[in-house]
Formats: structure tokens, sequence, C-alpha cells
């Protein structure tokens, strides 16, 4: 939960141990002595969009200051001079933050992930930047507060309820209607989120979702509210994502993303997504509009806001509203015109602009169709060999091509994975050819997984009792 007050109480202790003088007066003196702009870059960890960011830096001549969640006590262990936070307190976190940005500039905050928001919106409001309220990032990741914020503000949500874990629940006491969604409070990329059609797949469920909860992995990473669910009603229909850009207030579209295999369960790993979007003229701006009702609830303001909704007859279904860009790597299936620049600039590019103030963050999305396709997981195990690569690259419209998960290492199929096996990119005249190009593609590659052998992880109870 946020706690304004001590977040006040901390900033004020920074000022007074610096006799009086503020982090915001200490940047106003440096800015006259470094005219490069510099951004405050948040991401759980170093990867594959951190470095398109810094090509994008470089190519912008501004300096970007990496702060990951990782082991304070390692001496800048991969020479990124990235700043150590523990994201999971993000008040102290940002407190950290701000004594170590003291005399130095500062312009912007940009935060990748769900997981570094809450403190990059504290750290910017200790710098007065633009930017988010804490409470209000803080909200979009619970994912029952987020339901409660809909409600309250009108905005058509499914039934839902918070429920504990501790001990599974039995639905016939619940009053439970099916069929029904079992979601984590506070993971990403649906990961822990179960379909039940009946009492037995709700019991397996939500005993699947308490021991992915419970598992040494997720332990460790201190996220909140790890002992309770969301329990919410399933909504049919088709789904969409929309990419958009926030700026004091005044919401614009990027991208209306078509997610052409639908996501009925029982788990709901994402595959394609394409863009423009072949839905009816009217629908567009409908769900436009439930953006901005959602945006507005919830009290976002300034900067990239990724959104997911749910199409039926019954009307428009925000699933969630994150203040944060697309994630990873399926950024690559956007690109923008830049008045004057012989090539389209990529989303980092833009996004490093509207964050530092600089022009061209009004860029428009390029005329041709693009999309990715998120390489799906087809059983856990260990990757031991992928085949068909080169196949895949020589389809007409694809314009690249990443395989991220490492050989001999394990990989986690949907409801307890979150990581894909890679990235198709694609572009051409239409959506359809796009959509066309990935699923061809795809049908190239082979993947084999092989089971891993039972092993005790080191931070589980079981093994730290004697034997």
């Amino acid at each position: 939960m946020t706690n304004l007050p001590l977040f006040r109480s901390l900033f004020s202790r920074a000022e007074k141990s610096a006799g009086m003088k503020t982090i915001a007066d200490d940047r106003q003196d440096r800015h006259s002595m470094n005219p490069k702009k510099r951004l405050l870059l948040f991401a759980t960890k170093l990867g594959y969009q951190t470095r398109s960011f810094n090509a994008a830096a470089e190519k912008l001549v501004v300096e970007i200051a990496f702060v990951t969640d990782r082991c304070g006590r390692m001496d800048d262990p991969w020479n990124d001079h990235a700043l150590a936070a523990h994201f999971y307190a993000p008040e102290t976190a940002a407190h950290k933050i701000l004594e170590a940005q003291r005399g130095l500039r500062v312009d912007g905050v940009l935060a990748l992930g769900d997981r570094p928001a809450p403190t990059a919106a504290y750290v910017a409001r200790g710098l007065g930047l633009l930017h988010n309220h804490p409470a209000s990032v803080e909200a979009c990741r619970n994912k029952l507060r987020s339901r409660e914020v809909f409600r309250e503000a009108g905005i058509p949500v499914p039934w839902f309820r918070g429920e504990s874990l501790n001990p599974i629940p039995e639905p016939a006491l619940l009053g439970i209607d099916y069929p029904c969604v079992l979601k984590p409070l506070s993971l990403s990329a649906s990961q822990g989120v179960v379909r039940a059609n009946n009492r037995e797949e709700f019991i397996a469920g939500a005993t699947r979702l308490k021991k992915l909860l419970d598992s040494p992995e997720i332990r460790a990473t201190r996220e909140p509210f790890l002992d309770q669910m969301l329990v919410e009603g399933y909504l049919p229909g088709r789904e969409v994502a929309v990419e958009s850009l926030l700026t004091e207030g005044a919401l614009r579209i990027l991208a209306i993303f078509d997610k052409p295999d639908p996501l009925e369960g029982p788990y709901f790993e994402e595959t394609i997504y394409v863009t423009p979007s072949l839905l009816p003229d009217s629908l567009p701006r409908s769900i436009e509009n439930s953006l901005r009702s959602a945006i507005q609830a919830l009290g976002l303001t300034h900067g990239p806001v990724h959104a997911e909704f749910r199409l039926n007859e019954q009307g428009i279904w925000p699933i969630e509203v994150a203040p944060r860009p697309i994630g990873g790597l399926c950024a690559k299936s956007l690109r923008f015109c830049l008045a004057g620049a012989p090539e389209p600039i990529s989303l980092e590019e833009l996004l490093l602009r509207h964050a530092l103030g600089l022009p061209g963050a009004d860029a428009l999305r390029e005329s041709a169709a693009s999309g990715v396709m998120m390489i799906p997981v087809p059983q856990s195990g260990i990757l031991e060999k992928v085949e068909g690569e080169e196949l895949a690259r020589e389809i007409a419209g694809i314009t690249g091509f990443e395989i991220t998960a490492r050989l001999h290492d394990y990989i986690a199929a949907w409801p307890e994975g979150s990581s894909y096996l890679g990235f198709l990119f694609a572009r051409g005249e239409t959506p359809q050819a796009v959509e066309a190009a990935l699923r061809k593609a795809h049908a190239q590659l082979k993947f084999t997984l092989t089971p891993r052998l039972p092993v005790e992880h080191p931070l589980s109870p079981e093994s730290s009792n004697p034997r």
C-alpha cells in the first residue's frame, strides 16, 4: 500500500541532511554546467529493450542512467554503472536513488515493466518531474485494487472478489459462478492466470496458483499479496492491446493491436499482436474512450500506458491498464515517422523524446502493417535444440527473428511460465499478410524440450530442514 507520509519524511530528512538545500536546487545548479539531457531508466534487469534505449540515447546524444533490481553489494558486476534498488520496497528504494542523484542532472524518469514502476513514480515525485502519482501506479499494480477503482468509477468490470489462498477456499461456500478466472494480484504476463469451468477446476487451479506463489523463485521477489488471489467472471470475446502516451493528462493512441489467436483458457499465454486493427470503424474510438475513462479513474497523467481490453456484445472491458510501454522485444513491432528523418524511429526513441521533452514525441506510426509473434512454449522442459531458424527468416514479410531462451536452460510453460522462446517480427501491406507471414515462419520452427530431473531449490523450505 502507498505510504506517502513515510516518503515525505524520508524526502524531508534528505533535504535536512544537505543543509536545507533541496535536490531540485542541486539539479538546477548542475543544468548550466552539463547541457546533455539525462534520464533515469528503471528496469528489473538489463537486456534487449534496455540496449535499444541505449542505442536511441546515443543517437539523440542524451545520457541514460540505469536503475535495476539487483544486489547492491555487488560492485558493478556487468560494468553498466547501473544503480541497484530493491523494487519490492519502492519508497525505500526511491530514497536511496534520490540520495545517489543529489547534485546530478535528471531531466526525465521512465520505467520498463510493472515491478519498477512504483519506485520510478516516487523518484519522479521527489525530483519534481512530470510523472504519475505513486498511489495511481500502485493501484495499477494490484489487480484487485484496479477492479475496485473501475467499479467505483462506473467502468464495466466482471463480478470479482479477493480470496485468501491460505487455505484453499471451498468454492461451494463462495457462491462462485462459472466459468471464472483465478489470478495472482501482482504478477504480469498472464503468469498464474487460470480459467475454471467447475468446482473441480477451481480447486485444481487455486492449488496450482498457490504452489506457484509459494515457490522460492516467486517468494524471492518479495512481491506483495502472495497469499491472495483475484477471482472474477470469465469474459468471452476477442482481445486487443493498446499502446498510448499521456502528456500532462492528454491521451494519444500510438497503436491498437489485434490478438488473432483466441485467449479462452485454461491458460492465457499470448502469441500474435498485429496492427493496425481490423476492428469496425466505430470500435477504435469506443476503445479510446474506455481507456480514457480508466486512466482518469486511476489518476494517471503522464508517460506511456499499455492496456488490454476484452470486446463482446456487452461492451468494452478493460482487463489491464499499466503505466509502462509494451514489454520486451515486442516494442520492435512499432516504428514512427519523424518529419525530416530518412528512416522511421523506434518506440524507444519516441519514448526518450517524450520523457525528456525533445521535439518529435508527436511522431505518428508508420503506415505499413506490422506485428510480432511471442513464440509460445509448447511444454515445460529444458531447451535442447532449435531447428528451422533459417527457413523462418526466409519467409516473405519476416523482418526479424530472435530466440531469447538459452539452450540447456529450463523454460516453464504457462501458467507457471512468463518467458517466451523468442520473437518473430513481420511487416506487410495488410494486417492479414503480416499474420500469415508470422504463422508460416512459426511453422518452420521445431523446438526440442526435455523434462528436467527433480532438483530441490536451495531456498525451498525442505532444503533448510535437517535430514
